[in-house]
Protein backbone atom coordinates (compact mmCIF):
# COMPACT_ATOMS: atom_id res chain seq x y z
CA UNK A 1 0.00 0.00 0.00
CA UNK A 2 1.21 3.50 -0.78
CA UNK A 3 2.32 5.84 1.98
CA UNK A 4 -0.06 8.44 3.41
CA UNK A 5 0.93 12.00 2.39
CA UNK A 6 1.25 14.66 5.08
CA UNK A 7 2.64 18.11 5.70
CA UNK A 8 4.51 19.18 8.82
CA UNK A 9 3.69 22.83 9.64
CA UNK A 10 4.03 25.16 12.58
CA UNK A 11 2.95 28.51 13.91
CA UNK A 12 5.72 29.91 16.12
CA UNK A 13 6.83 26.38 16.99
CA UNK A 14 3.33 25.09 17.81
CA UNK A 15 3.61 22.20 15.37
CA UNK A 16 1.14 20.12 13.39
CA UNK A 17 0.84 17.08 11.19
CA UNK A 18 -1.60 18.21 8.48
CA UNK A 19 -3.56 15.62 6.51
CA UNK A 20 -5.71 16.53 3.50
CA UNK A 21 -8.77 14.30 3.76
CA UNK A 22 -10.55 15.78 0.75
CA UNK A 23 -8.89 13.57 -1.89
CA UNK A 24 -7.25 10.69 -0.04
CA UNK A 25 -9.11 10.22 3.24
CA UNK A 26 -7.68 7.89 5.85
CA UNK A 27 -9.36 6.86 9.07
CA UNK A 28 -7.85 8.75 11.98
CA UNK A 29 -9.09 7.79 15.44
CA UNK A 30 -7.75 8.92 18.80
CA UNK A 31 -5.10 6.17 18.90
CA UNK A 32 -3.97 6.97 15.36
CA UNK A 33 -3.65 10.68 16.12
CA UNK A 34 -1.63 9.91 19.25
CA UNK A 35 0.65 7.60 17.22
CA UNK A 36 1.29 10.34 14.64
CA UNK A 37 1.97 12.88 17.41
CA UNK A 38 4.48 10.69 19.24
CA UNK A 39 7.88 12.40 18.92
CA UNK A 40 9.82 9.15 19.31
CA UNK A 41 7.94 6.64 17.15
CA UNK A 42 5.70 8.88 15.00
CA UNK A 43 6.17 12.15 13.14
CA UNK A 44 5.76 14.29 16.25
CA UNK A 45 3.44 17.24 16.78
CA UNK A 46 1.28 19.12 19.25
CA UNK A 47 -1.88 18.54 17.18
CA UNK A 48 -3.00 16.57 14.13
CA UNK A 49 -4.95 18.78 11.71
CA UNK A 50 -7.42 17.30 9.23
CA UNK A 51 -8.59 19.27 6.17
CA UNK A 52 -12.02 18.06 5.06
CA UNK A 53 -14.70 19.07 2.56
CA UNK A 54 -16.68 22.01 3.96
CA UNK A 55 -20.32 21.78 4.98
CA UNK A 56 -20.87 25.54 5.10
CA UNK A 57 -21.31 27.27 1.70
CA UNK A 58 -19.11 30.21 2.77
CA UNK A 59 -16.14 27.99 3.70
CA UNK A 60 -13.38 26.65 1.47
CA UNK A 61 -12.55 23.83 3.88
CA UNK A 62 -13.62 22.18 7.11
CA UNK A 63 -10.77 21.92 9.62
CA UNK A 64 -10.66 19.41 12.47
CA UNK A 65 -8.08 19.31 15.28
CA UNK A 66 -6.91 16.36 17.36
CA UNK A 67 -4.62 16.89 20.34
CA UNK A 68 -1.42 14.94 20.87
CA UNK A 69 -3.28 12.57 23.21
CA UNK A 70 -5.90 11.93 20.52
CA UNK A 71 -8.66 14.01 22.10
CA UNK A 72 -10.70 16.46 20.05
CA UNK A 73 -9.98 20.18 20.12
CA UNK A 74 -12.71 22.43 18.75
CA UNK A 75 -10.29 25.31 18.11
CA UNK A 76 -6.61 25.86 17.37
CA UNK A 77 -5.51 29.31 16.29
CA UNK A 78 -2.03 28.43 15.05
CA UNK A 79 -3.34 25.37 13.23
CA UNK A 80 -6.06 27.44 11.58
CA UNK A 81 -3.45 29.88 10.28
CA UNK A 82 -1.44 26.99 8.83
CA UNK A 83 -4.45 25.59 6.98
CA UNK A 84 -5.36 29.09 5.79
CA UNK A 85 -1.91 29.42 4.25
CA UNK A 86 -2.35 26.11 2.40
CA UNK A 87 -5.85 27.00 1.15
CA UNK A 88 -4.63 30.43 0.04
CA UNK A 89 -1.77 28.89 -1.94
CA UNK A 90 -4.10 26.27 -3.42
CA UNK A 91 -6.89 28.64 -4.51
CA UNK A 92 -5.19 32.04 -4.86
CA UNK A 93 -7.83 33.51 -2.54
CA UNK A 94 -6.70 36.08 0.00
CA UNK A 95 -9.93 36.29 2.06
CA UNK A 96 -12.08 33.25 2.77
CA UNK A 97 -13.88 31.25 5.41
CA UNK A 98 -12.73 28.10 7.20
CA UNK A 99 -15.27 25.94 8.97
CA UNK A 100 -14.41 24.43 12.37
CA UNK A 101 -16.30 22.71 15.17
CA UNK A 102 -16.45 26.08 16.93
CA UNK A 103 -17.90 27.89 13.91
CA UNK A 104 -16.98 29.67 10.70
CA UNK A 105 -13.69 31.58 10.92
CA UNK A 106 -12.60 34.27 8.50
CA UNK A 107 -9.01 34.14 7.23
CA UNK A 108 -6.89 36.71 5.39
CA UNK A 109 -3.55 36.04 3.70
CA UNK A 110 -1.28 39.02 4.37
CA UNK A 111 1.91 37.93 2.62
CA UNK A 112 5.33 37.22 4.02
CA UNK A 113 3.98 34.02 5.56
CA UNK A 114 1.62 35.97 7.84
CA UNK A 115 -2.04 35.14 8.19
CA UNK A 116 -4.88 36.82 10.10
CA UNK A 117 -7.76 34.74 11.45
CA UNK A 118 -11.00 36.02 12.96
CA UNK A 119 -11.42 33.71 15.94
CA UNK A 120 -14.95 34.91 16.64
CA UNK A 121 -16.38 36.30 19.87
CA UNK A 122 -14.99 35.12 23.21
CA UNK A 123 -17.41 33.29 25.46
CA UNK A 124 -17.47 34.96 28.85
CA UNK A 125 -20.39 33.27 30.60
CA UNK A 126 -19.66 30.34 32.90
CA UNK A 127 -22.02 28.01 31.06
CA UNK A 128 -20.50 28.82 27.67
CA UNK A 129 -16.83 28.27 28.60
CA UNK A 130 -17.94 25.86 30.27
CA UNK A 131 -17.34 25.84 34.03
CA UNK A 132 -18.84 23.36 36.47
CA UNK A 133 -20.90 25.96 38.33
CA UNK A 134 -22.04 29.56 38.37
CA UNK A 135 -19.27 32.05 39.13
CA UNK A 136 -17.72 35.34 38.07
CA UNK A 137 -15.47 34.44 35.13
CA UNK A 138 -13.40 37.61 35.64
CA UNK A 139 -12.08 36.32 38.97
CA UNK A 140 -12.70 32.62 39.33
CA UNK A 141 -12.46 31.11 42.80
CA UNK A 142 -9.60 28.74 42.03
CA UNK A 143 -6.13 28.55 43.57
CA UNK A 144 -3.33 26.01 43.37
CA UNK A 145 0.25 26.61 44.44
CA UNK A 146 1.40 30.03 43.19
CA UNK A 147 -1.63 30.46 40.88
CA UNK A 148 -4.95 31.99 41.92
CA UNK A 149 -8.08 33.73 40.61
CA UNK A 150 -7.82 33.18 36.86
CA UNK A 151 -9.88 34.86 34.19
CA UNK A 152 -11.78 32.13 32.35
CA UNK A 153 -12.60 32.53 28.67
CA UNK A 154 -14.03 30.35 25.92
CA UNK A 155 -12.23 30.72 22.58
CA UNK A 156 -13.81 27.65 21.01
CA UNK A 157 -12.03 25.81 23.82
CA UNK A 158 -11.83 26.60 27.56
CA UNK A 159 -9.02 28.75 28.94
CA UNK A 160 -7.99 29.68 32.47
CA UNK A 161 -5.56 32.61 32.42
CA UNK A 162 -3.58 33.41 35.56
CA UNK A 163 -1.92 36.83 35.88
CA UNK A 164 1.41 36.69 37.72
CA UNK A 165 4.41 38.92 38.36
CA UNK A 166 6.81 36.62 36.48
CA UNK A 167 5.35 33.87 34.28
CA UNK A 168 8.86 32.55 33.60
CA UNK A 169 9.14 31.54 37.27
CA UNK A 170 6.02 29.36 37.19
CA UNK A 171 6.63 25.62 36.87
CA UNK A 172 3.87 24.95 34.35
CA UNK A 173 4.90 21.32 33.93
CA UNK A 174 4.01 20.84 37.61
CA UNK A 175 0.90 23.01 37.93
CA UNK A 176 -0.54 22.62 34.42
CA UNK A 177 -1.76 19.00 34.64
CA UNK A 178 -3.76 19.26 37.89
CA UNK A 179 -5.30 22.54 36.75
CA UNK A 180 -6.14 21.14 33.29
CA UNK A 181 -8.04 18.30 34.97
CA UNK A 182 -9.55 20.34 37.83
CA UNK A 183 -13.19 19.52 38.61
CA UNK A 184 -14.09 23.11 37.76
CA UNK A 185 -13.50 22.32 34.06
CA UNK A 186 -15.84 19.58 32.76
CA UNK A 187 -14.10 19.66 29.35
CA UNK A 188 -10.64 20.22 30.87
CA UNK A 189 -8.92 23.56 30.19
CA UNK A 190 -5.90 25.24 28.66
CA UNK A 191 -3.87 26.82 31.44
CA UNK A 192 -2.13 30.13 30.70
CA UNK A 193 0.21 32.17 32.87
CA UNK A 194 0.59 35.80 31.88
CA UNK A 195 2.78 38.74 32.80
CA UNK A 196 1.58 42.09 31.50
CA UNK A 197 4.71 44.04 30.58
CA UNK A 198 2.86 47.19 29.51
CA UNK A 199 -0.55 48.07 28.10
CA UNK A 200 0.44 46.82 24.65
CA UNK A 201 2.69 43.85 25.49
CA UNK A 202 1.84 40.55 27.17
CA UNK A 203 4.12 37.60 27.94
CA UNK A 204 2.30 34.26 27.85
CA UNK A 205 3.14 30.63 28.55
CA UNK A 206 0.57 27.86 28.09
CA UNK A 207 -0.09 24.32 29.21
CA UNK A 208 -2.48 23.04 26.51
CA UNK A 209 -5.08 20.43 27.34
CA UNK A 210 -4.20 17.19 25.61
CA UNK A 211 -0.83 18.50 24.40
CA UNK A 212 1.10 19.81 27.41
CA UNK A 213 3.63 22.62 27.18
CA UNK A 214 3.70 24.18 23.72
CA UNK A 215 5.81 26.93 22.21
CA UNK A 216 2.73 28.89 21.18
CA UNK A 217 -1.04 28.75 21.65
CA UNK A 218 -3.10 30.96 19.36
CA UNK A 219 -6.42 30.62 21.18
CA UNK A 220 -4.51 31.06 24.46
CA UNK A 221 -3.06 34.33 23.19
CA UNK A 222 -6.59 35.49 22.33
CA UNK A 223 -7.81 34.50 25.80
CA UNK A 224 -4.86 36.30 27.41
CA UNK A 225 -5.64 39.57 25.62
CA UNK A 226 -9.37 39.31 26.38
CA UNK A 227 -8.66 38.57 30.05
CA UNK A 228 -6.15 41.42 30.36
CA UNK A 229 -8.52 43.87 28.68
CA UNK A 230 -11.43 42.80 30.90
CA UNK A 231 -9.30 43.49 33.97
CA UNK A 232 -8.19 46.86 32.64
CA UNK A 233 -4.54 45.82 32.39
CA UNK A 234 -4.30 46.46 28.63
CA UNK A 235 -6.31 47.99 25.84
CA UNK A 236 -8.13 45.86 23.28
CA UNK A 237 -4.99 45.31 21.18
CA UNK A 238 -1.62 43.92 22.20
CA UNK A 239 1.38 41.90 21.11
CA UNK A 240 1.39 38.56 22.90
CA UNK A 241 4.87 37.09 23.26
CA UNK A 242 4.99 33.29 23.49
CA UNK A 243 7.97 30.96 23.69
CA UNK A 244 8.14 30.70 19.88
CA UNK A 245 7.71 34.36 18.95
CA UNK A 246 4.84 36.84 19.00
CA UNK A 247 1.24 37.18 17.87
CA UNK A 248 -0.75 40.36 17.31
CA UNK A 249 -4.19 40.14 18.94
CA UNK A 250 -7.04 42.60 18.40
CA UNK A 251 -10.35 42.43 20.27
CA UNK A 252 -12.47 44.46 17.89
CA UNK A 253 -15.32 46.69 18.95
CA UNK A 254 -17.77 44.25 17.33
CA UNK A 255 -16.60 41.64 19.82
CA UNK A 256 -14.57 39.48 17.46
CA UNK A 257 -10.95 38.59 18.25
CA UNK A 258 -8.48 38.71 15.35
CA UNK A 259 -5.16 36.90 15.64
CA UNK A 260 -2.28 37.67 13.25
CA UNK A 261 0.96 35.74 13.00
CA UNK A 262 3.16 33.51 10.83
CA UNK A 263 2.39 30.07 9.43
CA UNK A 264 5.26 27.96 8.12
CA UNK A 265 5.71 24.72 6.19
CA UNK A 266 8.56 22.64 7.61
CA UNK A 267 8.46 19.67 5.23
CA UNK A 268 6.16 17.25 3.40
CA UNK A 269 6.36 13.50 3.13
CA UNK A 270 4.58 10.16 3.50
CA UNK A 271 4.17 7.81 6.44
CA UNK A 272 3.47 4.08 6.61
CA UNK A 273 -0.29 3.58 7.15
CA UNK A 274 0.61 0.84 9.63
CA UNK A 275 1.51 3.68 12.02
CA UNK A 276 -2.24 4.31 12.43
CA UNK A 277 -2.87 0.79 13.66
CA UNK A 278 -6.20 -0.84 13.01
Amino acid sequence: MNGVPFRKMHGLGNDFVVLDQRCDPVRIDAAGAAALADRHTGIGCDQVVLIETPRHPAALAFVRFLNADGSDSAACGNGTRCVARLIGEETGATRFGLETASGLLGAEILGGGRVAVDMGEPRLGWRDIPLAGEMDTLRVDLALGPLAEPVCTGMGNPHATFFVADCEAIDLAAWGPPLEHHRLFPQRANIGVVTVRDRATIRLRVWERGAGLTRACGSGACAALVGAARRGLTGRQATVIVDGGSLDILWREDGHVVMTGPAALSFAGEFDPALLGG
